[in-house]
């Protein structure tokens, strides 16, 4: 399987939050885009709610780690493959 190079521009802060998260997890940023991305790809759209409330985009921090764990356990075995 050929690969590719994907750049993005986040803030610092989230940045370093979100390898901590994903390291205590066993995954590193890489590991975990292309787990959000083939999940985004087997669910035909964002795989979980993106709401609007008082013209704010509201998840809460725990509601975002429940979805990203579930992602990662229903995943895992795609990851393992593609890890290889």
């Amino acid at each position: 399987m050929a690969t590719t190079n994907l750049n993005i521009r986040i803030d610092e802060d989230l940045k370093k939050r979100a390898e901590q998260l994903f390291a205590e997890l066993g995954l590193n940023m890489s590991s975990a885009i292309t787990v959000f991305l083939r999940s985004s790809v087997d669910y035909n759209g964002i795989p979980f709610e993106i709401r609007k409330t008082n013209n704010a985009v509201t998840v809460s921090d725990e509601e975002l780690l429940s979805v990203s764990k579930s992602l990662i356990d229903k995943n895992r075995q795609a990851y393992e493959v593609l890890s290889k």
